[in-house]
């Protein structure tokens, strides 16, 4: 397109340059013959006009003295009588019919407002171009003074110079708008085939940008094909520093989860580690509340603390256990899960846990059922129903819903609480995230809760989001449904 209006542009350039030159060249042409017209009536004693020859008629007026159709003069005699004619030869049958005239030349009057506009002239000798109007049309004149004394003016008309004009103009338009559509399809077609290899290099990077980059292992094997890797053209040096890129761009991305799996296993093993001694731990301290001997208050108190922090580290270890696996994405046998009784079991045992909320519950009658693991899914209506709990002031309500639509069932847990502030709301999903003073912690957290919300969820196809301002948040996940 850009192309194209480029051609048009060069074509009207030329066009207006071409018809500029045109016509000052014909006009001198024009000029010439007013000169000599001029200079004939001119060196006629008494300053006759070109065309009277007094009673004698000439034998041909076109040939012998060169007057064309349409020569134009006006004369002012001393006693004030204006004696103004155009030459008409079409007015004479005989002169139409090819045979020489006979007689008289054929004279036209010339109107009362174009004989004004005439008498108007400056007697300087300079040729003009002036507009007639009617008939007549332009004409360029030369008005000046006979060797009589007399005002006189003599034209010639420029209407075969603007109908030469025109013509050239159609012309050219025509062969101009008839290249401009030959180029415009061959260079389409010239474009098309040029531009190929760059839509082949696009629509590889285009598949490159849709794989998921930021986690997980990663086979990239997208490269350009070797037909537009050639480095003695240009789109072959793009092409093959593309390739070049993804090459280091696979590399880096091997590099990548090669190390996050050495790091994944060995969060795993030491997990796995840590649970035999922490549950001696947790098992020694129980068993020393639970011994009838009696033991000094600060002991007791150590051995309490010693159970509850290892009963949260527990929890952490598991927490930490759980997320490695989900990143291994080690694969575990799903089956059908009534989501409808989970959720209801799961608000509950929140009423129990957290008796200063208020619990509500919003379901259908029927049950809605997904495909997953009934523990992990579990895990993930308690792990919300505990971040509302956890981080919301006693007498804030909380409301689970669950519905389904379009082929989804959507779990929401929404509660009036303080909200979550804005610098924290991108980086909730995010390991070991925690907020701020501004939602209450009643109880201690570990900061994974969420993220396992989001690992399961999105093992399981699904997809969670939250929205939050100060009076109202909302977790929302979707899974697909299973009917």
């Amino acid at each position: 397109m850009q192309l194209a209006a480029l051609l048009a542009l060069v074509c009207l350039v030329v066009g207006v340059v071409t018809e500029l030159a045109l016509n000052e060249f014909l006009v001198s042409q024009v000029d010439k013959r007013l000169s000599a017209t001029s200079e004939r009536g001119s060196h006629r004693g008494g300053g006759l006009p070109p065309w009277n020859y007094g009673d004698k008629p000439p034998p041909d007026p076109l040939r012998v003295l060169g007057q064309v159709d349409g020569t134009l003069a006006v004369q002012v005699h001393k006693n004030g009588v204006v004696n103004a004619k155009v030459l008409n030869f079409e007015a004479n049958p005989s002169t139409s019919s090819g045979k020489p005239p006979v007689g008289r030349p054929p004279l036209q009057d010339v109107t009362p407002q174009q004989q004004s506009m005439l008498l108007g002239l400056p007697p300087d000798g300079q040729r003009r171009t002036i507009n007639l109007g009617g008939a007549l049309g332009e004409y360029r004149v030369v008005s000046s003074f006979s060797p009589a004394g007399e005002f006189t003016v003599v034209g010639l008309p420029l209407v075969d110079v603007k109908d030469t004009l025109w013509r050239l103009g159609f012309i050219f338009g025509g062969v101009a708008l008839g290249g401009l559509l030959v180029a415009g399809f061959v260079g389409a077609i010239t474009i098309r085939r040029t531009m190929a290899p760059l839509d082949r290099l696009a629509a590889t990077a285009s598949r490159v940008s849709e794989l998921k980059l930021d986690r997980g292992e990663v086979a990239l094997s997208e490269r350009v094909d070797e037909v537009d890797t050639d480095p003695h053209t240009e789109v072959g040096k793009v092409g093959f520093a593309l390739n070049r890129m993804l090459g280091h761009i696979a590399n880096a991305l091997s590099a990548r989860q090669a190390s996050e799996s050495r790091v994944r296993q060995f969060v795993a093993d030491a997990s796995h580690e840590l649970r035999t001694p922490l549950a001696a731990i947790r098992g020694y301290a129980e068993l020393t509340r639970r011994s009838g001997e009696q033991v000094p208050p600060d002991v007791a108190f150590a051995m309490s603390r010693v159970e509850s922090e290892s009963a949260r580290m527990t929890t952490l270890v598991e927490d930490l256990l759980l997320l490695a696996r989900l990143d291994s994405g080690r694969a575990r046998v799903h089956e059908r899960v009534d989501l409808s009784r989970l959720v209801a079991d799961a608000v509950a045992d929140s009423h129990v846990a957290g008796p200063d909320h208020k619990w509500l519950l919003e379901a259908p009658g029927e049950p809605l059922s997904v495909l997953g693991d009934d523990d992990q899914l579990h895990q993930v209506v308690l792990n919300l129903l505990g971040n509302a709990r956890n981080h919301t002031p006693p007498g804030t309500t909380v409301t689970t819903t669950l519905s389904t639509r379009d082929g989804w069932v959507t779990l929401s847990i929404l509660d009036d609480g303080p909200g979550i502030p804005p610098e924290i709301l991108p980086e909730v999903f995010e390991r070991f995230a925690r907020g701020d003073n501004s939602r209450s912690r009643a109880a201690g957290s570990t900061g994974l809760g969420l993220a396992i919300v989001a690992a399961v969820v999105g093992a399981h196809r699904g997809r969670v989001m939250v929205t939050s301002r100060p009076g109202r948040t909302e977790f929302t996940a979707v899974f697909p449904q299973v009917l």
